[in-house]
């Protein structure tokens, strides 16, 4: 069978392939191998002219060009060559060093230079910057955006029901008021927070060789500055250099990104848990659209599916971040593989969570407020008047005054007329009486639709 969405293993490359091709060029085989690539002839192309080792002289513009161009037009034909190749050697970085060493071979001037290619390095010297560029521009080329267009969306619900009145529940009991705009503002902060510290993250490199302190470097040439040299190179390429490694570069930086996508992650599971029980109570309607089924037996219904699907992909997306975290900072002695394989599911997670990200902001663009019922929940809950009765009644010197609510409320229905009753024969000031009896459910909602309408200012 050829590959396509439809034999593909895993649903990132097949049923929700559109959904997570914008991460092909960089967490595919083809991206590694291409960022490999990169690094490989720029850390040639930096050796070259270095006063302290004349045998490899400096480059003419016209080689530089030549393999400037080997990085910008590399593609899936020349990927293919380097799995040939790796097919014989059994190792992909060494398979990428011949690959060059075929393409050098087509200029006269760097066809007897090929010795310089990977120079000092162990093959984690490249992997790591590989995978510290591809899991950097992932991040900011693919998961990012989605960042910013879920929180504008947030943001533009938030000011379009700020002042929209809503019955809040604590430990699913009846509670102080707020507005639909407010809870949208609130996840939209706690979203916004945990996306700066994502795109935040540095990313770290090495390339200090086979155990972190630059053997092989240091006896081909104890003149140069390698530690400085290595720092130069790494910042070039757009990374944090690390000195201290052994083989490998730890990869704390990466637990640390992963752990910081979990918790965004786990904002946007209580979005969708918290979304999907407002359907079910009506605080939301979702739009339908023509030719979609809700249900094969039941044509009345109208699942909250994308918000379902969000929430599945997210778990599995936490649940494999969370392993990357915890694994890759754990290495036998100086090196172990078992790194290796674990980044390779790098891409997956990243699809899972691009799925998720995509099924949220669909759902999202589903829901219309439905005032109706949200006005009837307010209007059979006027016991949330307790709260500020009992908190006028304390400022005026009033006994006992938690005490008097607690026991005309608790377990009691209550109604208008029953508050109202209360609040005539309260001992405090008629301003006071007035303002407490022209309070609602609907109007007692403090200062939610101000911060409503601040969300992403």
């Amino acid at each position: 069978m050829d590959l396509s969405p439809l034999n593909a293993v895993t649903s990132v490359d097949g049923r929700y392939a559109s959904k997570t091709a914008s991460l092909r060029p960089f967490c595919s085989e083809y991206g590694l191998i291409r960022y490999r690539v990169l690094v490989e002839v720029r850390w040639f192309q930096a050796l070259a002219g270095q006063a302290e080792m004349p045998e490899f002289p400096a480059l003419s513009d016209e080689a530089n060009r030549f393999l400037d161009d080997i990085i910008e037009n590399f593609g899936e034909r020349d990927a293919r060559r380097v799995k040939d190749i790796e097919a014989t050697t059994n190792h992909d970085v060494k398979a990428v060093e011949y690959y060059l060493g075929e393409r050098l071979a087509e200029s006269e001037e760097l066809a007897g230079l090929t010795n310089w290619l990977h120079f000092a390095c162990t093959s984690e010297d490249i992997n790591n910057l590989s995978y510290a560029l591809l899991v950097k521009d992932a991040v900011a080329q693919a998961l990012a955006p989605a960042f910013s267009e879920i929180n504008e969306k947030l943001d533009a619900l938030a000011r379009e029901h700020a002042d929209l009145p809503m019955l809040s529940r604590t430990h699913g009991q009846t509670a102080s008021p707020t507005t639909l705009g407010k809870e949208m503002a609130n996840v939209a902060e706690r979203l916004r927070r945990q996306s700066q510290q994502i795109i935040a993250q540095p990313a770290l490199g090495k390339i200090n060789g086979a155990v972190g302190n630059f053997n092989a470097h240091i006896s081909a040439n104890a003149d140069m500055d390698w530690p400085q040299f290595a720092r130069s190179f790494v910042e070039s390429l757009g990374l944090q250099f690390n000195p201290y490694t052994t083989q490998i570069e730890p990869h704390d930086w990466m637990a640390e990104l992963f752990n910081a996508l979990t918790r965004y992650h786990t904002v946007m599971l209580d979005l969708c848990r918290d979304t999907w029980a407002y359907i079910s109570l009506g605080y939301f309607k979702q739009k339908t659209i023509a030719g979609e089924v809700g249900s094969s037996t039941m044509p009345h219904k109208v699942n909250p599916i994308d918000f379902e699907n969000a929430e599945g992909n997210l778990g599995i997306a936490n649940a494999l971040l969370a392993h990357l975290a915890e694994k890759l900072p754990i290495s036998r002695w100086q090196r172990d593989l078992t790194d290796s394989t674990v980044q390779r599911t790098i891409g997956t997670a990243f699809g899972h969570a691009l799925i998720a990200y995509a099924s949220l902001l669909k759902g999202l663009g589903k829901l219309e407020a439905n005032a109706e019922r949200l006005a009837e929940d307010l209007d059979q809950a006027w016991e949330v008047l307790a709260e500020p009765i009992q908190t006028v009644m304390r400022r005026y010197g009033v006994e006992n005054p938690y005490e008097q609510l607690k026991a005309l409320t608790r377990g009691k229905a209550i109604t208008r007329d029953t508050l109202q009753d209360f609040i005539r024969q309260l001992d405090i000031p008629d301003t006071a009486r007035d303002e407490l009896l022209a309070l609602t459910p609907a109007t007692y909602i403090g200062n939610a639709a101000e911060m409503a309408r601040k969300s992403g200012q």
